[in-house]
């Protein structure tokens, strides 16, 4: 018996500034696993619930915002960590929500628990929804249930 056709899902994942040192920089907040490894994590996790995942880091806002445009058209749904241009880009905020593609914020660290600055998000008002504290769990937990929301709630 054949199992049905899914609907071809793609999903841009973007990671912010500093992230390309994870495993080094400040492990004890961060962790010891690696952007590679992360990367890896996902694109394994894409195969197992049968969409494309892309990746794209950088610690320049205006890739970022370059990368989200890009998406239109491309992906269904975007995962993103933006880093520290989460407390700061309005720019990457009005992105999303000029480009309108169903977005899931993610964070290693709880950043409810850090410093005060870090506790405002420009990114939650357009995010579908978003997970932090889980470490690089987070990114899968995220892309679950992004696909989770494109199979169930906006494609159906």
């Amino acid at each position: 018996m054949l199992s049905a056709q899914l609907p071809l899902v793609s999903v841009l994942v973007l990671h912010g500034p500093n992230l390309n040192l994870l495993g080094q920089r400040e492990p004890g907040i961060y962790g010891s696993v690696t952007l590679g490894e992360i990367n890896s994590l996902l694109k394994a996790e894409g195969q197992k619930l049968q969409v494309k995942v892309s990746t794209v880091q950088s610690n320049h806002e205006g890739v970022l915002v370059d990368a989200i445009h890009a998406a239109r058209g491309e992906s269904q749904g975007i995962l993103i960590n933006a880093g520290a241009y989460t407390h700061t880009s309005v720019a990457i905020r009005d992105a999303l929500a000029a480009v309108n593609i169903p977005t899931v914020e993610v964070h290693l660290s709880n950043i409810y628990q850090r410093e005060a600055f870090r506790h405002h998000s420009y990114i939650a008002a357009v995010a579908i929804g978003q997970i932090s504290g889980f470490g690089a769990e987070s990114y899968r937990l995220g892309l679950q249930a992004l696909v989770h929301y494109l199979r169930n709630v906006k494609i159906s």
